[in-house]
């Protein structure tokens, strides 16, 4: 139990960034090679930006991000319900002791960095800039 009080507040281990990134290039295979047979996820290009860990390595959120940043729901609804084969594929390539279950959220940093890209063009900024 010491271990883990230690562990909180400190990001994750080298083992949980080794685990995602193999679970992402799992996932990035998958859509790809349209292995998972969907409508939604076969009309769209989805960018997975990152996979997150959880200490124990039973729970992978997934930040995805169709192309355009169009239609962001109706392809997560689509990843949920192929959760099971997904889980699937990642037990049979990625070797751990159990899969992990696989949640999907919507990767939000492209938004916040076109919103840090529109402060930084702003008028006010530009002004401030010319100032020095």
């Amino acid at each position: 139990m010491a271990k883990h009080k230690a562990q909180q507040g400190k990001g994750p281990s080298q083992r949980q960034l080794r685990v995602g990134e193999l679970v992402r290039h799992k996932l990035a295979e998958m859509l790809a090679r349209g292995e998972i047979h969907d409508d939604v996820l076969a009309s769209h290009v989805i960018t997975i930006s990152e996979v997150r860990m959880s200490p124990d390595l039973k729970m992978a959120t997934a930040y995805i991000m169709p192309l355009g940043g169009k239609d962001i729901a109706p392809v997560i609804e689509a990843l949920k319900r192929h959760g099971r084969f997904i889980r699937g594929e990642i037990a049979r390539t990625v070797n751990l002791r159990s899969a992990p279950e696989v949640r999907f959220r919507e990767d939000e940093t492209f938004e916040e960095s076109a919103r840090i890209d529109r402060l930084l063009y702003s008028e006010k900024v530009r002004r401030d800039l010319e100032k020095d």
